[in-house]
């Protein structure tokens, strides 16, 4: 059988040391663009995530008669065209494997009177798309999908779109913000009441660019309510680097001896900081410097060294303010002494991937004593590294591949990932930076 060319394979590494910057934010990069679409005059990005799922969003908004361009001094350029102003597509609108760039582009779409089509990769097509869907169809949006409420789907948006009052059965930043956005083309106010706190960058921005939103909090939940058919104005904004992203090189200071890495310009979002919570409450030496605020979103600089890591218990709640990061959690904990416990994960098997089968196979692959009991994952950790030297399949998702990639660095044995092509959805030049602070990531020899 011939190797995948896109197979990676990490060994053991020397000390990972340096100053480093990651990519932009993904989670604001899509809805900086999005927002910068339907506002009104030029708006400037700044720290844009050049990977392909926001590229793919760029693309997207386009086709819908979006002028945007990167400069050559690495800024972007979205020329808006007003809150009602998107035109309708001649081609099909491909998201590539960006969840998030889907939902939230059919939420801005459905409050406009024409029919787009959505598709994707394999694996965005597997994903359901139902609960964006109910919503959306409130507001008066139609749509024909596949079986399961699956791409290739077609969306006829609403002439006359609904204000609504929308409970979300379960937290999802990316269900309340395609509503949200929906609720820009809709006269009235328009409102979300999630079960608890998810992120908040889509409240955050809308405000940068001049709508109105209110939150509030009461015993049934908190309520984000907009008000409809706003103008809004173009504004430049810096994007901070991704946590998410930051998670990775963290984790790999922490789990490789003698190491202290310094992640300049982090967002440190308290709705999602939980990963860093987490690893503080595990022991970790985690520092945060120069915090400061950049386009509405609190940043700071981070520093990790190596750290003796103990077991911990995760609880449901926490689960919103740091759903991407369980992977390369899971991974720190594999390096514990004593048993992490990570409840509420459910969420995690709608994923690129269904990430807690991914994790927990993983990990017993490498030699890790690992259990799924519901939506609760179990890690034993003993303290000592773990075997390593697995062959993991990465199914398709960026960060199961970054995640074992990591373990890799500091187990026993080099751990290998059959296809790290979906890295670049994310996280660009994520070897290069990894390599570049002392890891040892390449392709496997032949």
């Amino acid at each position: 059988m011939i190797a995948n060319p896109s197979s990676l394979a990490s060994g053991t590494a020397r000390a990972l040391t340096g100053k480093v910057r990651v990519p932009g934010d993904k989670s604001l990069s899509h809805r900086a663009l999005m927002l910068g679409a339907v506002a009104v005059g030029r708006t400037r990005i700044a720290g844009l995530l050049e990977g392909e799922d926001v590229l793919g969003t760029a693309e997207a908004l386009r086709a819908l008669g979006v002028d945007i361009a990167r400069g050559d001094d690495g800024r972007w350029t979205v020329h808006g065209v007003g809150v009602s102003g998107l035109a309708e597509p001649d081609t099909v609108l491909d998201l590539g494997n960006s969840g998030t760039g889907a939902r939230l582009l059919m939420g801005l779409v459905a409050a406009h009177p024409f029919t787009r089509h959505f598709t994707g990769d394999v694996s965005l097509r597997r994903r359901p798309m139902a609960r964006v869907i109910e919503p959306l169809i409130r507001i008066g949006a139609q749509f024909i999908a596949r079986e399961g409420s699956r791409l290739p789907l077609a969306v006829v948006g609403a002439r006359d779109p609904l204000p609504t009052v929308y409970r979300l059965p379960v937290a999802s930043a990316q269900v309340k913000s395609a509503v949200l956005l929906a609720g820009l083309n809709a006269p009235g106010e328009t409102s979300v009441i999630e079960p608890a706190p998810t992120r908040d960058h889509s409240e955050r921005l809308l405000r940068h660019f001049g709508a109105r939103v209110e939150v509030t909090d009461d015993a049934g939940g908190r309520h984000i309510t907009l008000t409809g058919q706003p103008e809004l104005i173009a504004a430049d904004l810096t994007v901070p680097s991704d946590p998410s992203s930051a998670a990775f090189p963290v984790v790999a200071a922490l789990i490789v001896p003698n190491s202290e890495l310094s992640i300049a310009g982090v967002g440190v979002n308290p709705l999602r900081a939980g990963l860093f919570d987490t690893l503080l409450e595990m022991g970790a030496d985690l520092g945060f410097a120069n915090r400061r605020v950049e386009g509405g979103e609190p940043v700071a600089d981070l520093t990790a060294r190596t750290s003796a890591l103990k077991g911990v218990t995760v609880p449901a709640e926490r689960a919103p303010r740091m759903i991407d990061e369980y992977p390369i959690l899971a991974v720190a904990a594999a390096f514990a002494s004593g048993r992490t416990v990570m409840h509420g994960l459910g969420e995690l098997r709608v994923k690129e991937s269904d990430r807690l089968a991914a994790i927990a196979e993983g990990l017993a692959a490498c030699g890790v004593t690992v259990a799924v009991e519901g939506d609760t994952l179990i890690v034993e950790g003993s303290g000592r590294p773990p075997a390593g030297g697995a062959a993991i399949a990465a199914r398709l998702d960026h960060r199961i591949a970054m995640s074992f990639l990591v373990l890799g660095l500091a187990a026993r044995a080099p751990t290998r990932i059959d296809d790290g092509a979906t890295i670049d959805t994310s996280f660009p030049g994520f070897v290069a930076l990894m390599n570049g602070i002392g890891a040892a990531i390449a392709p496997p020899p032949s």
